[in-house]
């Protein structure tokens, strides 16, 4: 599963950043700049290391992701299994990018591991503009224009079972805990299969850089949130 995203170097995982670009395009539907592979402060999207590790490690009822640091272009990736049972992603100089912990069943199914990551990869695209800037407009706040920040923290979720389940995301509640120049946005979800409850999740976002809510500058970066995404979709035609 997603092994198009990624390069085999012995015991390290290795992404590119036209890898990286293209799962946060393609998969995840984030058109975000940081993702691109010239932006001067590239990252790998946090989404990626997610799916990788469910790929690897397998899909448990109950996980929790927690990203300590981004993840720059051809940066070689350990990913391991602590003696305690905690899931790490690490370089090979010990730096720590992704914490995971996990309890209940698990299951190793490519199948449903792979509509779960992609699932939950698709709503979590959806940042920005869809469950951000309602949340900025209410409160009055927006990241900087000129160097937006927004910072993957932290998701987990419980599933009530693992097997016979074909998900779906809906997000369920969202709110913005504004910190002087910093705020917590927090996104809930449902986890739907055929209709039916099988189990929630949230996921955590921090917003640097803080200013007041410009209505004109915001379209723009809406507008051109939209113009990449008809430049990507065209080229791959």
């Amino acid at each position: 599963m997603f092994q198009e995203f990624y390069t085999q170097r012995g015991e390290y995982v290795v992404i590119s950043a036209e890898q990286a670009s293209h799962f946060a395009k393609g998969v995840a539907g984030d058109y975000n700049p940081i993702h691109n592979p010239d932006a001067r402060r590239f990252c790998v999207p946090g989404d990626l290391l997610f799916a990788l590790v469910l790929a690897r490690f397998g899909l448990s009822r109950h996980m929790e992701f927690r990203f300590t640091n981004m993840v720059g272009a051809d940066t070689p990736l350990l990913f391991s299994e602590t003696d305690n049972g905690e899931l790490e992603v690490r370089d090979e100089a010990g730096k720590c990018y992704l914490q995971v912990t996990r309890r209940g069943d698990r299951t190793y199914d490519a199948s449903v591991i792979d509509a779960f990551a992609r699932c939950y990869v698709a709503f979590s695209g959806k940042n920005f503009p869809h469950y951000l800037k309602p949340l900025m407009e209410e409160h009055g706040v927006m990241f900087n224009p000129r160097r937006p920040l927004v910072i993957y923290d932290s998701m987990g979720f419980s599933l009530e079972r693992l097997d016979g389940i074909s998900p779906g995301l809906v997000l369920t509640h969202s709110s913005l805990d504004v910190q002087g120049k910093r705020a917590d946005a927090l996104l809930e979800f449902a986890i739907q299969s055929g209709g039916e409850p099988v189990g929630v999740g949230s996921k955590k976002l921090v917003v640097s850089g803080l200013c007041a809510y410009d209505a004109d500058e915001m379209a723009a970066i809406v507008d051109e949130f939209y113009r990449l995404k008809a430049a990507y979709l065209a080229s791959v035609d």
